[in-house]
């Protein structure tokens, strides 16, 4: 297995790549929060908690959207047998509940305030994302909102643009974005006019007190967390900032890393972008020993969803990669 640092070497000196993080990114920094287990613990059912709590250990998973897209497939087999039936309503009623849990569950459980990660784990992830040319995303949490926001910190001329302008609300087109949320995130809403970001104000409100404000209030952040990469599709195609962002994906060239991904087919529409990019190259993160079930696996559907004509794939150890250092 090559290191990380041995795959950005073996690349022409004057090209830049891409990167795609996922959840890996961001257990790096603290696989104890950034866990399924650890959102199934914090999540709330509320009146529905007898009937969807089981469901999780009766298909013996931490996984919400293991758990959605089993939803969805009963949903559909009644409306098939019986579409008059009152389940068909409660079922779709039901992933509305999971959906919203995990929400929740995400908001109660991420870390408070940015200097709860230290100065010199800011500086070593900046000095790693400083090595990309453009940054996709995956993850709804705050840890790489919060690095590329960091100022007076080391690589002193690392700077970031992620499409919002005045009053935090996106612009898009025009803007030289570099930064893509692809399935959204904690900070991004829509208002029904505009898309929008929280940021920290000048009265010290946190964009984590802000989203649970919100979320008392009804209103969610822009996510997609649907159980299939069929519904993720669908759902980015319904968002401007979405669509844009994915689209984005579809334009890279030359390089691309995927850290931290266990390249499941929920997130096939992800793949299925990037194989039709101009990409050449893909190097894939693996975490720890290479030759398990569930890194088999990974490697496996990584050369399926991607290798095509003109297209590698090639595999790194994760652990090389200097993420938080």
């Amino acid at each position: 297995m090559q290191t990380f640092q041995a795959v950005i070497e073996s690349l022409d000196a004057d090209e830049k790549p891409f990167i795609l993080l996922a959840n890996g990114f961001s257990q790096a920094w603290n696989a104890n929060i950034f866990n399924y287990a650890n959102l199934l613990a914090a999540a709330d059912f509320g009146d529905r908690h007898s009937v969807i709590r089981p469901l999780f250990d009766n298909l013996q998973t931490y996984d919400f959207e293991a758990v959605s897209k089993q939803l969805t497939a009963a949903e559909m087999v009644l409306r098939a047998y019986d579409p008059n039936n009152a389940l068909v309503d409660q079922i779709v009623s039901d992933q509305d509940v999971l959906k919203n849990s995990l929400i929740t569950a995400i908001s109660n459980t991420h870390p408070n305030l940015p200097n709860e990660i230290t100065d010199e784990q800011y500086v070593s992830v900046r000095t790693f994302l400083s090595q990309f040319k453009e940054v996709f995303s995956v993850n709804y949490d705050l840890l790489f909102y919060w690095a590329r926001n960091k100022n007076n910190l080391a690589p002193e001329n690392y700077k970031t643009d992620d499409g919002f302008r005045a009053q935090l609300c996106w612009k898009g087109h025009g803007t030289e974005q570099e930064v893509h949320f692809l399935h959204g995130g904690l900070h991004i809403y829509d208002t029904g006019q505009h898309i929008k970001k929280h940021a920290c104000t000048d009265d010290g409100v946190t964009i984590v007190e802000q989203v649970r404000n919100n979320l008392q209030s009804g209103n969610f952040p822009l996510f997609v967390s649907e159980p299939t990469h069929q519904r993720k599709k669908q759902r980015i195609e319904r968002s401007p900032y979405l669509n844009y962002c994915f689209q984005a994906l579809g334009s890279i060239t030359g390089s691309l890393f995927i850290h931290g991904h266990s390249m499941d087919d929920n997130d096939k529409h992800i793949f299925d972008q990037i194989r039709s990019s101009r990409v050449s190259n893909i190097f894939v993160s693996i975490y720890g020993n290479e030759n398990t079930p569930a890194n088999a696996r990974t490697k496996a559907n990584a050369r399926a969803f991607l290798e095509g004509v003109g297209k590698q794939v090639a595999f790194y150890q994760a652990e090389s990669a200097p993420v938080w250092a």
